[in-house]
């Protein structure tokens, strides 16, 4: 990773707990290059200023499971993957496919790759997604109804998850909170669960775009189990751990390149 100070290095850490919800120290300690006990000091530095919890080998994040940072916030996080894994996502588009883009920061980077002369029909619970696709000519944009919950710009509610009843999908394209093999597909909120529970079964096929952050996580609500995707997008390497597990139970991962920034 490069010799870092000690200030942007603890930074880092804190991102790491944001995104992962925690951190390990011997991990730490190989990523940076450095002993064991300055990552000690570092997490001990953490703690004292409120932005992490000492555990046994490491360190948890002093935020829950159920705390989502708002979508235009999180649009700033692993931004070179996101975009990434939705040049992949909007690569799998064919014409005259019926999609479903579900809400989340790495979907909308896939409504921006997707072609303005790609002729499909993308249904969206997302605001902002829908706003996306309004510049793409070819695209035929379908709104859920529902709620506006706020912050994450999604709708939900019963109408948002009764939309579906009578849709029939090509695919959908998932974003998630966390992706681990022994809890499945997650995510924060659970009105944004049963939309996503709802349009997973208008779709006959799943793609779940998940960037290395969120593979191996846990959110408060399991939506639906791995083994309910086709295929996982991610920027992590085949070489993961969390990818491994999930190539075990038979779901194939397209591991994508994120080119330097």
């Amino acid at each position: 990773m490069g010799t870092v100070d000690a200030k942007t290095r603890r930074g880092l850490i804190a991102e790491l707990l944001r995104e992962r919800g925690e951190v390990v120290i011997a991990d730490l300690a190989v990523d940076y290059a450095i002993s064991e006990m300055t990552i000690r000091r570092d997490l001990d530095q953490l703690e004292l200023e409120g932005m992490a919890r000492r555990s046994r080998g490491g360190a948890i994040s002093v935020q829950s499971r159920s705390f989502e940072p708002p979508i235009l916030q999180r649009a700033s996080f692993s931004s070179a993957a996101k975009l990434a894994i939705g040049r992949a996502a909007a690569a799998q588009l064919r014409e005259n496919q019926t999609v479903f883009l579900d809400v989340g920061t790495t979907t909308h980077a896939m409504a921006r790759a997707i072609p303005d002369d790609l002729a499909i029909t993308a249904i969206t619970s997302s605001l902002l997604i829908a706003m996306e696709l309004s510049t793409k000519p070819a695209v035929r944009t379908i709104v859920t109804g529902g709620v506006i919950r706020h912050g994450e710009m999604s709708l939900i509610g019963n109408r948002a998850q009764e939309t579906f009843d009578a849709l029939n999908c090509d695919a959908v394209y998932m974003g998630v909170a966390g992706v681990s093999e022994t809890k499945g597909l997650c995510e924060y909120n659970l009105d944004d669960a049963e939309v996503k529970r709802a349009a997973m079964k208008s779709g006959q096929r799943v793609v779940v775009l998940a960037d290395e952050t969120k593979v191996g996580r846990v959110a408060l609500v399991t939506f639906a189990p791995i083994t309910a995707a086709d295929l996982v997008i991610t920027n992590a390497s085949a070489t993961h751990p969390g990818v491994r597990a999930i190539c075990e139970l038979d779901v194939d991962v397209l591991s994508v390149v994120v080119e330097k920034e």
